[in-house]
C-alpha cells in the first residue's frame, strides 16, 4: 500500500512541529484524496431547473469528497485542493443536458505559503442525463451514468498529475485508471470519450500522458515541480533555472506533436505563473522565454507578451 508521506515528502511543507504531529496521525489514517468544490452554472437554462441542479451539486460535492479513490494515505492537510466548474448550456431532450466543464487543481509549494496550479483543462463536449435525486455511484466494472464516468476520469487525472510532480512516472496507477474508464466508453453513445471525436478530448488526454514519446512531458513536469519551485525557497535562480528548462523542453513536446493536449494543459496551467516568475528577470532571460513560448503558442502572443513588461 503506498503511503503518501514516504512517496511525496510533501509535509515538508508544514512546520516541523505540524509534520510531526501528522505522522503520528496520519500512520493509521485512510483519509479521503481529494478536497474538492464543484459548482454548476446553469444560468443559461431557462425554467424550474434550478433546485435540481443545486442538488446535483451537492451530491457530486459529497460524492468526489467522501469516496476513497486509492490505496495511498492521506491525511486532511495532504488533500489535493481542486474545483469541477460545470457551465451546463442546453437541453438536448428530457433530463439530458450539456454544457462544458472546467477543472482545476494544486498543489503547495515547499517552505511556502504559495499554491502551484497543477492541471487546469477545460473540456468543452460534455453531456449527461440525470433526474434530481437520482444516486451518484461509480462501477469499475461498467458504466452506468457518463456523467459519474467523467467526473471520475477527471478525479485520477487530477490525482496523475498531483503525483507526477513528486514522483518521477508517480501518476502512473492514475492515468491507468482513467484510462479504463475511456476503455469502457468507447461504446457509449455521448462523445469525448473515442479518438475519432477529438484529438483533445478526454480520450486524447489521457492517452496522450500515457504514450512513450511524450515521456517528456512527464519528467519536465516532476522537474518544474520539484526541483523548479520547490527548491526556490533555497534560491530562486537555481529553481527558476530548472523551470527556464523545462519550458525549453516543450519545444521537444510541440515537435513529437503539434496536436497534443499537453501543449494546452502546460500553458494553460503554467503561464500566469511563468508572468510571475520571470517578473523580476533580466531583459535576456524575459527574452529567451518570450520567444520560445510565443514560438509555440502563437494564439497566446498578448498573454505571453506580459512576460516582457517591466517589473513595477
Amino acid at each position: 500500500m503506498q503511503h503518501r508521506f514516504n512517496i511525496l515528502s510533501k509535509k515538508a511543507i508544514l512546520t516541523a512541529t505540524v509534520f510531526i504531529l501528522s505522522l503520528l496521525f496520519v500512520a493509521e489514517v485512510r483519509s479521503q484524496e481529494l478536497n474538492a468544490s464543484v459548482k454548476i452554472n446553469a444560468n443559461q437554462i431557462e425554467g424550474t431547473y434550478k433546485q435540481m441542479f443545486t442538488t446535483l451539486e451537492s451530491e457530486l460535492n459529497e460524492f468526489i469528497n467522501t469516496n476513497k479513490w486509492s490505496d495511498a494515505k492521506f491525511s486532511n492537510v495532504e488533500k489535493i485542493d481542486c474545483n469541477f466548474n460545470f457551465t451546463i448550456k442546453s437541453i438536448t431532450s428530457q433530463d439530458t443536458y450539456s454544457g462544458e466543464l472546467t477543472v482545476q487543481a494544486r498543489r503547495p509549494v515547499y517552505n511556502s505559503s504559495y499554491t502551484t496550479a497543477t492541471f487546469n483543462f477545460r473540456d468543452t463536449d460534455i453531456s449527461f442525463s440525470y433526474q434530481e435525486n437520482e444516486p451518484i455511484v461509480y462501477n469499475e466494472q461498467t458504466i452506468e451514468s457518463n456523467l459519474v464516468a467523467i467526473v471520475t476520469y477527471y478525479i485520477y487525472v487530477i490525482m496523475g498529475m498531483d503525483f507526477d510532480t513528486f514522483s518521477p512516472g508517480g501518476g502512473n496507477p492514475y492515468f491507468r485508471k482513467a484510462e479504463a474508464i475511456v476503455n469502457l466508453c468507447q461504446s457509449t453513445p455521448e462523445s469525448g470519450w473515442r479518438a475519432f471525436d477529438n484529438t483533445r478530448n478526454r480520450h486524447g488526454l489521457v492517452y496522450s500522458l500515457l504514450e512513450e514519446n511524450m515521456r517528456p512531458f512527464r519528467e519536465l513536469w516532476y522537474n518544474y515541480h520539484r526541483k523548479g519551485l520547490d527548491v526556490m525557497s533555497q534560491g530562486a535562480d537555481k529553481g527558476k533555472s530548472v523551470i527556464s528548462e523545462c519550458v525549453e523542453q516543450m519545444k521537444t513536446i510541440h515537435q513529437a506533436n503539434t496536436q497534443s493536449p499537453l501543449l494546452s494543459v502546460f500553458i494553460d496551467t503554467k503561464l500566469d505563473e511563468l508572468i510571475n516568475v520571470y517578473s523580476q528577470s533580466s531583459a535576456s532571460e524575459k527574452e529567451n522565454i518570450h520567444k520560445t513560448l510565443l514560438n509555440i503558442y502563437p494564439s497566446y502572443a498578448r498573454r505571453i507578451d506580459e512576460i516582457k513588461k517591466e517589473s513595477k
